[in-house]
């Protein structure tokens, strides 16, 4: 069997090299990669992505070898029905190793024909690293990476204003693109490049700051052999998603024309603020996840689309939803906030994804405090009362972490009598160790509520009715099994 770019023409990868994007892998390729390919198809734009290593270990010589010709499977729930829908993406020019060939990006730096650098380099990229250099080949920090990057444009160009850059990082941190941009100006000071520079970098330039929201399953070992019976060809860095896809860009909308991916079909937003989108991903979907993905595990579900088959919790997660969080978020419409939940119901009834509950239990306490309790105070604020629903996920969160600690870990047991382990911060496992030691429901609430370290400060007995709910519904557990208590909260 051959390699697909035998098969598969490299239509697009012949274009001019628009695009630069530090990072080669899964995320980038179905995510970034799969919209330009989209718009090339459309025939809305005519350009080419280079990839290029972040780091020193790469994709580079498997994604040249296939000539950047890849699959991407993209699978989920479309109006209730399971869908898999595989495209080939063919718009990736080559992919660079800078570590081995830096002229080859300085190049790029040079080219009149490159307008947009997109980036994944995790969370930890965008950060400083003291040491690097303007003289190093490359610097090992991305940000340095960019800095010489565009001192070389800037040279090459004279400082031409037409010739910056539009900047979509992707890292999952906040104000990824405010961020990328200080770091640069750190070195750029630090390196004593001039003035014009500087200024160059902040006038001619656009940091985007951006959210982006796809599950990106990765390389389908388990299943290469149905792909390849199913496609005719070989092919190594064949990738695998949801449908879902969303990407919100925060920055001036007359760059969008520099990549106007938001004129496909594809779910992009250029907007002047990306904070309501973050927060209705963080409250919604991941929100969703942490109000009720604890109590599913203790009740004995293993997998979220176990939970999600239950009649009960899939009930109790749409009141979550639809009841207690949705009205605490006004800085969008009504409508639009539906239509996103919607979404995360499918999303979470993708049958081709298996995702652990006890893999988003980790470190729920900060996850709690983040994505659940702004919610829980928001309602109590809006309506005057506590939440049931959100109330009960806390009880099932402080229950979840009743515990033992032994040498090997803190482990909890669910009633039938499933051992499990119980992940987060030491200091956090040894305070639920502490205080379910006295086996009283009502003192776990209280010592567990008024820790105002878990809650940035707040101390949540001051929450009028909340103690004596969550202590009401922890008691319920000591005697009820705990989906019948959900079942309650539903009728």
């Amino acid at each position: 069997m051959e390699f697909i770019n035998k098969t598969v023409k490299k239509v697009y990868g012949n274009y001019p090299e628009r695009i630069l994007q530090f990072g080669e892998g899964n995320f980038l390729r179905a995510f970034v990669d799969w919209m330009i390919d989209k718009a090339n198809r459309d025939g809305i734009y005519e350009g080419s992505i280079v990839l290029c290593q972040p780091i020193n270990q790469g994709m580079a010589d498997m994604i040249n070898a296939q000539e950047g010709v890849y699959s991407l499977a993209m699978r989920g729930i479309e109006n209730g029905e399971p869908l898999e829908r595989i495209e080939q993406i063919t718009s990736v020019s080559r992919c660079l190793n800078p570590y081995k060939d830096y002229e080859a990006l300085m190049a790029l730096a040079r080219s009149a024909d490159l307008e947009v650098i997109v980036s994944n380099t995790t969370e930890a990229g965008i950060a400083y690293k003291a040491g690097d250099k303007l003289t190093d080949t490359p610097p090992s920090s991305f940000p340095a990476k960019i800095t010489a990057f565009l001192y070389e444009r800037y040279k090459a160009f004279g400082g031409d204003q037409e010739k910056g850059l539009l900047f979509l990082p992707v890292e999952l941190i906040d104000n990824n693109g405010d961020e990328l941009k200080r770091i640069v100006l750190q070195y750029a000071a630090e390196w004593e490049l001039e003035e014009a520079f500087i200024h160059w970098v902040c006038t001619a330039n656009e940091f985007t700051n951006t959210l982006v929201d796809r599950i990106v399953t990765g390389y389908p070992r388990d299943q290469i052999d149905y792909f390849e019976a199913k496609l005719g060809w070989k092919d190594n860095i064949i990738v695998t998603s949801e449908l879902f896809h969303l990407w919100v860009i925060q920055g001036d909308e007359t760059w969008a024309e520099k990549l106007p991916i938001h004129k496909t079909d594809a779910n992009v937003i250029w907007t002047r603020d990306v904070t309501p989108y973050k927060k209705r991903k963080v409250r919604i979907l991941n929100g969703g996840h942490t109000s009720t993905v604890l109590a599913a595990y203790l009740a004995g579900h293993s997998f979220v689309l176990d939970f999600m088959k239950d009649e009960v919790f899939r009930s109790f997660l749409q009141k979550v939803i639809y009841e207690e969080v949705i009205p605490t978020l006004v800085d969008l419409p009504r409508e639009e906030l539906e239509a996103f939940a919607e979404a995360v119901s499918d999303r979470f009834s993708n049958p081709y994804i298996k995702h652990k509950l006890l893999d988003i239990s980790l470190n729920s306490c900060s996850k709690f405090n983040a994505r659940c309790l702004p919610s829980l105070l928001g309602y109590v604020e809006a309506k005057g009362q506590v939440p049931d629903c959100l109330s009960f996920s806390l009880a099932a969160f402080l229950k979840f972490y009743q515990g033992e600690m032994r040498e090997e870990g803190y482990f909890g047991i669910r009633d039938d009598g499933t051992e499990y382990q119980i992940k987060d911060d030491k200091e956090v496992l040894e305070f639920f160790h502490n205080i379910w030691s006295s086996n009283d429901t009502s003192m776990v609430a209280r010592q567990a509520l008024s820790h105002t370290s878990f809650w940035s400060g707040r101390d949540l007995t001051k929450v009028e009715g909340l103690e004596e709910k969550v202590a009401g519904y922890l008691a319920d557990m000591e005697h009820k099994d705990i989906r019948s208590i959900a079942a309650d909260l539903i009728k």
